[in-house]
């Protein structure tokens, strides 16, 4: 261990670290992992009078005491300073303040881990404190025996120095991808490959015993930085210290002993030096706008963040791969609505001015009768995505969900070939700071003995919990997490019926201000109402999806920590869960009201749906609420993607570090450190940047959209293309968010996405379900089916418009609802309005009619087989594609018998050996035995006793 306190006037503490940062002042050894902390000195008051050298030294002295650990003293409450202050000369005994009491504990706690730190084999180096507070840093270096010692214990697979020939597939797909890799050469990333891509080196979990089948050409790089890091971060989470039950640094820095511990990146990532290294290289090949074009180095992305941030940037680099086809897809079905609009004949109707369809007034009083042909521009708008196009789209979405999740799958099984995830067992996780805890006041709770001194019980009940939450006898129950629970399922739907209580909100807003529209005076603003509604609308759910998104991130957190789960997978999943089901219905609660609930429960002239007693519940647009509900598709789409996913994820960290830098500014008093180098360190440079915290933002994201594309994409075929042109700058946007302004990650490995998938699966199976009732509903698909096929005299959709509006006898109106200053003439007598209903004349009058029941029923046979053609044609598709490829289970076999025959033959080799020294060791024993002896007899001979006798020499020599 390395202790750098020093005084100012050694001159080690002057020494500058290496050019690199990356080691310690040996520039030897490197630094593996980093703690940072702030600290503050109390410095003892000297007795008034002394202003010598001497008084200068002996402060200087008691300071390298108070921060060096040297020391044996404690601070019991804060009521005394430690022993060996109050013997040194010139030291008053102080009581401490509240605050210095704490730092003091603070000390002692780091004191006490970092000493742990060293039992446990790691090297530790510190920076001088030479301030009277600041900011601190702990540079830990694991040697190689612990290095050893730990990849054994994790059964980390490292490369032994058996090569192995991948076997490739044959055929035309061997020539198929040979052309594919020529084609798109210039796409590649410029990084180091491997020299013989066709031969992999057989890997095995590290052991010591069985050294000599690594490849180990040195020590100091055959374990690579991301091991390393891993490696002293298991040591980091299971050392523990006896204060405050801090079972790791998790617990340490939830209690504010440490500020951060991270792993160091491995340098500049821009600079003028020339020195190269992966975090350069993946700045200049990948985290860039500028190469946006190329595709993604995913094996230098796992070797350098791990495999779990790995397989996260694999799956978004499929996911944008496979938006291609289906941008594709919706451009030709959206260009096949244009090229057709012209030959539509119900738009055609619907825009004749010679069919002269008076309407009902869209509102009481103050509206009047208006001509069908108005609405010629939304019927126009409408048939671009309502067409039979949409249904095959429909669809073909369904499919290409199910060839997307198979192939991730598959994907995913050969980047654990090649990765060594095959056969990776789950590792044992550490209890999170939190359930430790809370076990731990569960514990004391339960403790019924008592003793004179309740502070003595304190403690003696306190070291007895946390030597006891090392078993796992006793854990929290569910009566004990019942709170949480109850919590958790109140303020759950209270989250829900807040959402929709917005939305309501927002149909209020649109039902009252169209009101307010139609009292106008001015002819534009009443012809415009609509646009005019229908767009400031979708902005204000716009803009209240984007604030509740934020909330419901900070409270679906705050209910998983009251839940108390027991392990950081745990929590993560449950965060998951509650983080995208708030999440999914604030998104998606605007666009189901509008494609199945809005112009549903109007009423008929004459018996309209009032609210708040004079405002009738708002109406589909004639070409229907297809329409709108592309609108408010693409807009709120449209506008989580520029504003949430790309400029808060940009802006937001900025102001963070700008707050932090500002912070840190204002505590810390600006003194001269001499002692510091004036060029900032790695370890300085990376404690500016941000946290990572986690992969959930950057997955929930890119779910949320997978839910656009795939849930809506009847009403709305372009949705893949926005999707594609967003993710082209998202994945350049994380990738320089993860190079260049967060912190090091902590490697993890991982051998899926984990609940993520379970997720994906789930939304394509309910895209299906969605889409069938987007076409059989809010679509006028099947009520055209039904008419061309059913009703139509000459099997053609001339008539269809007048077939779907019923009649009204406008004397049946209310009092006091006709138009008060109607310009139609005043011989009107019907009016039409959009509904299958009995005409005025029939003994049924405004009933629903025999046309309405029949589409009804046709409606509800469509979404039926569109369902179940769909999910037999999906199950199809996951059947005929199998989750591992042919080559890769071929790999697997193979490996494990190369494995099989390698450690045969080393065994044998080594028996081999073991047998040759054993039979030179026989030689050498029998040839020493027979010249001993020799020597012994041709000796006794010249030693005869003068009694004629031997002496027992040979005979004792013979023995030995």
């Amino acid at each position: 261990i390395i202790n750098n306190y020093l005084d100012g006037t050694q001159g080690g503490a002057t020494d500058k670290a290496p050019p690199s940062g990356m080691h310690f002042r040996d520039s030897k050894r490197k630094v593996d992992y980093v703690l940072a902390y702030h600290y503050r000195k109390r410095l003892a008051r000297p007795p008034p009078g002394v202003g010598s050298p001497e008084r200068t030294r002996r402060s200087a002295s008691l300071a390298l005491v108070s921060n060096g650990g040297a020391g044996k003293g404690r601070v019991d409450n804060g009521q005394r300073a430690p022993q060996e202050w109050l013997g040194l000369p010139g030291v008053e005994g102080i009581a401490l303040s509240p605050l210095d009491a704490l730092e003091e504990e603070k000390r002692l706690q780091r004191e006490e881990y970092e000493r742990n730190l060293v039992e446990a084999g790691l090297e530790i180096e510190k920076d001088p404190e030479n301030k009277n507070q600041g900011l601190s840093f702990v540079r830990i270096h694991a040697p190689w025996q612990v290095l050893s010692r730990e990849a054994e214990l994790l059964k980390i697979k490292m490369p032994t120095k058996k090569m192995y020939e991948i076997t490739e597939e044959g055929g035309i797909l061997k020539t198929l991808n040979e052309i594919w890799c020529k084609l798109t050469e210039p796409l590649q990333p410029q990084v180091p490959q491997q020299e013989n891509t066709k031969m992999k080196n057989l890997s095995y979990p590290f052991s010591r015993e069985k050294i000599y089948l690594y490849n180990i050409k040195d020590r100091d790089t055959f374990f690579d930085n991301a091991t390393r890091s891993r490696i002293v971060r298991e040591i980091l989470k299971r050392t523990s210290t006896k204060a405050r039950n801090s079972m790791g640094v998790s617990t340490l820095i939830a209690n504010n002993v440490y500020d951060a511990a991270y792993p160091l990146h491995d340098g500049e990532y821009e600079g003028q030096n020339d020195d190269m290294n992966e975090r350069k290289l993946l700045y200049r090949e990948w985290a860039r706008y500028g190469a946006f074009y190329k595709f993604q180095p995913i094996h230098l992305i796992r070797k350098y963040f791990g495999e779990k941030i790995g397989l996260y940037f694999a799956w978004l680099g499929l996911y944008t791969e496979f938006l291609i086809p289906a941008s594709v897809v919706g451009i030709i079905v959206f260009l096949y609505g244009c090229i057709t609009i012209e030959s539509d004949i119900p738009s055609k109707e619907m825009c004749d001015e010679r069919n002269a369809f008076t309407m009902c007034p869209l509102c009481d009083k103050f509206c009047d009768y208006w001509n069908l042909s108005s609405a010629c521009a939304t019927a126009r708008a409408s048939h671009l995505f309502d067409n039979p196009a949409t249904v095959f789209f429909s669809i073909f979405t369904a499919l290409w969900a199910t060839i997307f999740l198979e192939q991730w799958k598959r994907l995913q099984m050969r980047l654990s070939y090649f990765w060594d995830l095959t056969g990776l067992e789950e590792e044992e996780e550490h209890p999170r700071p939190e359930y430790e805890t809370k076990l731990l006041q569960k514990k004391l709770k339960n403790k019924n003995t008592t003793t004179e001194n309740p502070n003595e019980l304190c403690h003696a009940c306190y070291f007895a919990c946390v030597f006891c939450l090392q078993d796992e006898k006793e854990k929290l129950t569910c009566s004990d997490r019942m709170p949480g629970y109850a919590a958790n399922f109140g303020l759950i739907l209270f989250m829900i019926m807040l959402t929709f209580s917005a939305v309501f909100g927002v149909i209020v807003y649109r039902i009252t201000t169209a009101a307010a529209l139609s009292f106008s005076t001015n002819e534009t603003t009443r012809s415009n109402v609509r646009v005019t509604v229908t767009a400031t609308a979708v902005i204000i759910n716009l803009v209240v999806i984007l604030i509740l998104d934020e909330i419901y991130g900070a409270v679906a957190k705050w209910l998983t920590e009251i839940e108390i789960p027991k392990t950081e997978k745990t929590f993560e999943e449950r965060l998951i869960l509650k983080a995208f089901l708030l999440k999914f219905v604030n998104s998606y609660a605007p666009i189901f009201y509008v494609a199945f609930f809005k112009g549903r429960f109007v009423g008929r002239p004459g018996r309209y749906v009032y609210v708040f007693e004079g405002y009738r519940m708002e109406e589909c647009a004639p070409g229907g609420c297809l329409m709108e509900l592309c609108i408010q598709l693409s807009i709120i789409m449209l506008g989580k993607q520029l504003i949430q996913n790309n400029l808060f994820e940009i802006g937001i960290p900025k102001l963070k570090k700008l707050f932090r830098k500002l912070k840190d500014e204002r505590t810390e008093p600006k003194e001269m450190d001499t002692s510091q180098s004036k060029d900032p360190q790695q370890w300085d440079l990376d404690y500016t940047l941000e946290p990572f915290t986690g992969l959930t933002p950057e997955y929930m994201e890119m779910i949320i959209q997978f839910g656009f594309v795939t849930l809506f994409v009847a009403s709305f075929p372009l949705a893949p293309l926005f999707a594609l042109l967003n993710n082209i700058i998202e994945v350049r946007l994380d990738a320089k968010k993860f190079v260049t302004e967060l912190r090091r990650p902590d490697t993890v490995r991982a051998k899926d996405i984990g609940i993520w998938y379970d997720i994906l699966s789930g939304i394509g199976k309910l895209s299906v379900i969605i889409n069938a009732f987007v076409i059989a509903v809010t679509s006028d698909f099947i009520p055209r089916l039904m008419y061309q096929y059913a009703y139509s005299q000459n099997g053609t959709m001339h008539g269809f418009i007048n077939h779907t509006l019923s009649y009204f006898n406008v004397s049946h109106l209310k009092a006091g609802t006709q138009p008060a200053n109607s310009l139609f003439a005043q011989d009107v007598l019907f009016c039409r309005f959009k509904d299958y209903r009995e005409p005025p004349w029939s003994p049924n009058q405004y009933e629903f009619s025999k046309q309405y029941w029949a589409v009804l029923s046709a409606r509800l046979a469509f979404v039926i087989l569109f369902q179940n053609l769909v999910m037999f044609l999906s199950v199809l598709v996951d059947w005929m594609i199998p989750d591992i490829p042919k080559d890769i289970s071929q790999q697997i076999k193979k490996e494990k018998t190369v494995l099989v025959d390698f450690f045969l033959k080393e065994e044998h080799e080594k028996l081999k050996l073991l047998e040759s020294f054993m039979a030179r060791d026989k030689r050498k024993h029998k040839s020493g035995t027979k010249s001993r002896r020799s020597r012994a007899a041709s000796f006794s001979q010249f030693n005869r006793s003068p009694k004629g006798s031997f002496t027992s020499f040979s005979s004792q020599h013979t023995v030995v």
